[in-house]
């Protein structure tokens, strides 16, 4: 339990307390911008060095794939749902360098949602105009009207809790299987929790994001 709270590690005179859980992602926001920095130093069109060819090739795979999701008309959405991959990725395996990962804090994977549930919201108005997206809301029937209105609400909140309950649930069960059997803690459950879950996470985030958008704009 010592581990989840949320302690005030910083106080400054006008953000007033800060969070651990803010300063880490301060940290990852640091090492992504400079990372970004270093990488796209000396970029070249003839001959590309190996660093360059591994990141046009990702970059490549991150855009098609989402793409294909929401459509190449829609690609201006793609830096925000990489970017958001980026961070929940390196969010969710940070705890392998000592850090506590930052989504095992309900605030963090709540604001995540909600900046999720702004971007499908806009997605649809900005692709069918304010008036149709109105008048959705009573498709088919105006009766249905309040259930598709707490969709709004739905969307994010099983966004947030998906991603907080399964980084929880893999803390749990790590810190019980150090508890109980420590010499022979697994590396490979380690593994699991810490590198595959994370990232898996980040990708079903992201996936279920782009989603929402493709049925919020059709």
């Amino acid at each position: 339990m010592d581990e989840l709270n949320c302690e005030t590690v910083l106080r400054l005179p006008i953000l007033g307390d800060i969070s651990e859980s803010v300063v880490v992602t301060w940290i990852i926001m640091a090492f992504l911008v400079l990372l970004s920095v270093i990488l796209v130093r000396n970029l070249k069109v003839e001959n590309p060095g190996k660093v360059q060819l591994a990141l046009e090739a990702m970059i490549g795979w991150a855009q098609d794939f989402f793409e294909g999701i929401i459509g190449k008309e829609n690609k201006a959405y793609v830096p925000y749902l990489i970017t958001v991959l980026l961070y929940l990725a390196v969010s969710n395996t940070i705890g392998l360098f000592g850090f506590k990962p930052p989504t095992k804090d309900l605030n963090v994977t709540a604001a995540l949602a909600i900046m999720s549930m702004c971007v499908i919201e806009f997605s649809g108005i900005h692709k069918n105009g304010v008036v149709h997206w109105m008048k959705h809301f009573a498709k088919p029937v105006p009766v249905v009207a309040p259930i598709t209105v707490l969709e709004i609400v739905i969307r994010p909140l099983s966004l947030c809790m998906r991603l907080f309950g399964n980084m929880l649930a893999g803390f749990v069960v790590l810190e019980l299987l150090k508890f109980f059997v420590p010499l022979i803690c697994p590396i490979p459950v380690s593994f699991y929790f810490d590198i595959f879950d994370g990232l898996l996470q980040a990708y079903v985030f992201v996936f279920l994001t782009a989603l929402f958008m493709t049925e919020e704009m059709e």
